[in-house]
């Protein structure tokens, strides 16, 4: 048995996550492509009090390192075996949808990568790959999977959009998402990046910026970049925390779009008023599931 917290950023996710290990004998598995690498605790909103419940794939990472998908996968099946060897429950929690389905479903990826592009920009690359996979689902700042689509049409003739993928599911897995209205939902935004500032984002981002790192872990979550436009003159610090508070906004909406499309979720609205109510009601859900099973 697997449980899965999905949904935009700002939901509550951590939160009912350490709820529902400490009911129902869990260990909770980070599935947040940002979270994972050590150092960035602010920006991307790592849990601050565990509460004692065990968490995996937190700050295992050094920000010089690339971390994908296929090492997620890998890495989380492994943990899924073990924590359910000791008789306890995964929990995947997360933001990171493509993680979260790498992991259950039988994806398979092909690592092997016959051209790197090396001194083709990203824009380049991606207006290539368009030319031959107009329907591509790919960011085009995501340069590893641009060019890995562009090696698998030269090898297949055939776009990477158009690659089966098998939808089977290879752990019985209850899929939760939590949700909220898109009014409040930007509010309790804002106001987190308000909050973020408070415990100290500016020196975070500083600390970064000065090492003079821009790798894919520190130019990924939102917060950052947006930070070194304001550290580099170009813009005014109430521009770029505007900034933050407008592309996670934009980004909690694409988060939304793409659970809503992707993932098979059993959805349940938020209350930011009393969140043991969507605890409780979350919790007999998976109860009554379990019961069912």
């Amino acid at each position: 048995m697997v449980i899965v917290i999905a949904g935009p950023t700002a939901t509550g996710k951590s939160d009912l996550g350490i709820f529902l290990a400490k009911k129902l004998n869990g260990e909770i598995i980070n599935a947040d492509s940002t979270q994972v690498y050590k150092g960035l605790e602010i920006a991307t909103n790592k849990i601050e009090d565990t509460e004692g419940v065990v968490h995996h794939l937190f700050d295992t990472k050094d920000i010089r390192e690339d971390y994908t998908v296929f090492d997620f996968q890998n890495d989380a099946r492994k943990l899924i075996d073990d924590i359910t060897s000791r008789g306890k429950i995964p929990i995947l929690v997360g933001g990171t949808g493509l993680y979260i389905n790498a992991c259950l479903y039988d994806y398979k990826f092909d690592e092997r990568s016959d051209d790197t592009y090396e001194g083709v920009s990203n824009d380049e690359l991606y207006k290539m790959l368009l030319e031959v996979d107009p329907k591509t689902s790919i960011h085009l700042n995501n340069r590893v999977r641009v060019i890995s689509a562009l090696n698998y049409y030269k090898e297949n003739n055939k776009p990477y959009s158009e690659k089966e993928k098998t939808s089977k599911l290879l752990y019985d897995t209850i899929f939760i998402g939590l949700e909220a209205d898109r009014d409040v939902l930007h509010y309790k935004i804002n106001k987190r990046v308000d909050k973020m500032v408070d415990l100290g984002l500016l020196d975070e981002a500083k600390r970064l910026y000065e090492l003079g790192i821009r790798s894919k872990a520190v130019m990924t979550p939102i917060g950052y970049r947006e930070l070194f436009e304001y550290f580099d003159g170009n813009i005014s610090l109430d521009d770029a925390l505007e900034l933050i508070k407008s592309h996670t906004r934009r980004y909690a909406k694409r988060q939304f779009t793409w659970f809503r499309n992707k993932m098979n979720l059993k959805w349940f609205k938020t209350n930011y008023d009393d969140f043991s109510k969507t605890e409780d009601e979350v919790l007999k859900y998976i109860e009554d599931e379990i019961n069912k099973r």
